[in-house]
């Protein structure tokens, strides 16, 4: 676990962070709110204009204050990634599938979208939050625990995707879960490239070789 994540609990003071933005931006007058959402959000015509400072800045804001199930879930999920694998991974894991999520959705929309779309405020914690979800379950027991919690955390994405309507965020969500979901099958394989029973098959093998080798030298003499 990373020092920095036994002095500073980074998945609360994001938490806490985001959310006391939102009450924030409730006091702002309704149209200057609006011009602030909009300026720090990943619509398309705003990262066709180049301002890629919102990308990660529009992890850092919310339309409205999070429920507070939403923000103590948030919070578990972020602060046990930040105890299981270090704060600066849980950081990086979170910022991977904001970003990556919002540019591969971007390059839909850019082509797609009408006007409405295109300036339609995007921001929030979601995209991150399902990165980090999927990631984590490569923390579960192997075997058909793990194996059920992948398939009930895709059900559960795709369902709204299949609705008729659906948004793209929907869609986001669902990218940015299998982003993780890819983070945690890497995990599994090279876990599992350095097991125990791994290396005894390899030497095993190895073993065997040798043993050909020598026994196809005395062959040929």
């Amino acid at each position: 676990m990373s020092p920095l994540s036994l002095t500073v609990p980074l998945s609360a003071v994001y938490t806490g962070t985001v959310q006391l933005g939102a009450y924030a931006l409730e006091r702002l007058d309704p149209a200057a709110r609006e011009r602030l959402l909009r300026r720090f959000s990943t619509h398309a015509d705003n990262l066709d204009a180049g301002r890629w400072e919102t990308l990660p800045a529009s992890a850092f804001l919310v339309e409205e204050p999070m429920p507070l199930p939403y923000a103590l879930l948030l919070a578990a999920v972020l602060g046990y990634a930040e105890y299981a694998y270090g704060a600066w991974w849980a950081a990086a894991a979170f910022l991977f599938g904001h970003v990556t999520a919002t540019l591969l959705v971007y390059g839909v929309l850019r082509r797609t979208a009408g006007p409405g779309t295109r300036r339609a405020v995007d921001v929030g914690t979601s995209y991150g939050f399902n990165t980090v979800l999927g990631a984590l379950t490569s923390a579960l027991p192997r075997g058909p625990v793990r194996t059920t919690a992948r398939a009930g955390l895709l059900a559960l994405a795709v369902r709204p995707v299949l609705r008729r309507e659906r948004t793209f965020t929907d869609a986001g969500h669902l990218v940015a879960l299998g982003l993780g979901l890819g983070v945690s099958l890497a995990a599994d394989y090279l876990s599992g490239a350095k097991s125990p029973k791994i290396v005894r098959m390899t030497r095993v093998t190895q073993r065997a070789s040798f043993r050909a080798i020598q026994f196809s030298d005395h062959s040929i003499l």
